[in-house]
């Protein structure tokens, strides 16, 4: 069977991600988990009405086909149930919404009504363009981030949702061009599919459709499968039919190429998703720092040939940077960052720098502690250098508080901090901080980077051999 454990999963989809092509299927089980009914839980008072126990029914779609009949073809009983069973008001955002949120994922599918996936989007500052009727497959949003295929429907439109039979039988003629989009993406992207049974007849007639074309060429996705347990009203043998039953399914999306990443519960599919953002994020190195003076520690142009040549091998050594643009800084990282780009001809400039330079307003700088925030969410890892500034009248140099700022706040989003002490001003003192409590903020330090960390706050090193501790030290900080 295709089983893989979470770790292959993770290495595999971290990769992919850092191509930016993966694609996110949700089902019914995230918005279960953001407090929505189920489809029992929305169909049962119509199945009370016809005289059927919903528990009793497999076929939910015949169900909901069952109360339209019952009706004379009228689904007002079937609109106000999705109307109310996934109402704004109820919404919450779950942790795994947010995860998914933050990284960089571009294209989302679900059967779902609800809005949870835009708004966890919006929550990431991210714009999402819904599409959840075919007309709107033919424009565009201009600045998105992200598009966000509902193609069963959406909530404030419960009319027009796809639940009952007949909205099924119909779909590939009056909802067809969702199906064609959905196969492409299913050949170009590695999709992972979370709170999602696979038993939706829309998505098995495009997986059928392009098995049947491409059979055992089919691009390579994954699901999350939870592993069958005993319950309070099993009866003999009941456990034993449910895992060879489950055996079956995981085995049969084998022919789709579709892994199953098999878990003991669903809280381990929230903590493979962090693994996902934790792997993803720390080959992100967020630079801090603010110079308006180097000396006495460092000439000014030894200083910035450290910060330059530092960028620039950070970058051949496959991470990526975030920079604020810090004063005497900034600059510099982007033009090492730039050299390193265009030497070995790689991809553009944004997929191995985000810039966020600080806005000057008066009213903007109100909310540069919210602004750092937002930066730091980019990255795993974060290095601080020098840390001074000019203040006063008359002007004198003194600590640059937002150097140390960008440190708490590295610090409690659970970033690995790196000051380098032998640049002096701020980082030095970030530097003793951290070196009075070695084991707070290194709890699983290695030798090697014990030694390359007491180096780091050796003033008398010269700068130059400073650059190549510092990658080794944030390379192992990556797996600490």
């Amino acid at each position: 069977m295709a089983i893989v454990s979470v770790e292959q999963f993770v290495e595999d989809f971290v990769n992919e991600l850092r191509e930016r092509n993966v694609a996110i299927f949700a089902g019914a089980g995230m918005s279960v988990d953001a407090g929505f009914v189920d489809w029992k839980g929305l169909l049962r008072p119509l199945a009370d009405e016809l005289q059927l126990d919903v528990e009793r029914e497999h076929d939910l779609v015949k169900v909901a086909q069952y109360h339209v009949n019952h009706h004379g073809n009228n689904r007002n009983d079937l609109t106000n149930a999705i109307l109310n069973g996934f109402s704004r008001k109820m919404a919450t955002v779950t942790e795994n919404h947010r995860v998914l949120a933050r990284l960089p994922i571009s294209t989302y599918w679900t059967t779902n009504y609800d809005s949870t996936i835009e708004d966890s989007l919006r929550g990431a500052r991210k714009l999402p363009d819904v599409k959840h009727e075919t007309t709107q497959l033919l424009q565009t949003l201009h600045g998105r981030d992200a598009i966000v295929y509902k193609m069963h429907g959406d909530v404030a439109h419960a009319a027009s949702a796809v639940l009952c039979k007949e909205d099924y039988e119909t779909y590939h003629l009056n909802r067809g061009e969702f199906l064609t989009a959905l196969a492409g993406d299913l050949l170009s992207k590695m999709f992972l599919f979370i709170g999602f049974s696979f038993s939706d007849p829309n998505l098995d007639y495009v997986l059928s459709r392009l098995h049947t074309r491409h059979g055992k060429h089919m691009r390579k996705h994954y699901c999350f499968v939870r592993k069958e347990h005993a319950v309070a009203d099993d009866k003999e043998g009941g456990l034993e039919y449910r895992k060879a039953r489950q055996k079956h399914f995981i085995h049969d999306l084998q022919r789709y190429n579709i892994r199953a990443v098999v878990v003991d519960d669903y809280s381990e599919v929230t903590d493979a998703l962090r693994k996902i953002e934790a792997r993803f994020k720390n080959k992100t190195v967020f630079v801090s720092g603010a110079a308006q003076a180097y000396e006495p520690r460092l000439p000014m142009e030894e200083a910035l040939a450290f910060v330059h040549i530092l960028s620039q091998n950070l970058v051949k050594s496959k991470f990526k940077l975030v920079t604020g643009l810090g004063l005497g800084i900034g600059s510099t990282v982007v033009g090492g960052v730039m050299q390193q780009v265009y030497r070995e001809e790689r991809r553009g400039l944004t997929d191995e720098l985000v810039i966020r330079p600080f806005p000057q307003s008066t009213d903007a700088k109100k909310l540069w502690r919210q602004y750092r925030e937002d930066m730091l969410d980019f990255a795993g890892l974060a290095v601080f250098m020098f840390g001074n500034k000019t203040a006063g009248d008359p002007p004198a140099l003194v600590s640059s508080n937002g150097v140390i700022e960008e440190f708490e706040i590295a610090v409690s989003k659970g970033l690995r901090v790196l000051p380098l002490g032998f640049t002096g001003y701020v980082a030095r003192e970030l530097w003793d901080r951290v070196n009075q409590n070695f084991d707070k903020y290194y709890p699983s330090a290695t030798d090697r980077f014990k030694a390359l960390f007491a180096q780091l706050g050796d003033d008398a090193i010269d700068s130059s051999k400073q650059i190549d501790a510092t990658i080794e030290a944030l390379c192992l900080l990556q797996f600490t």
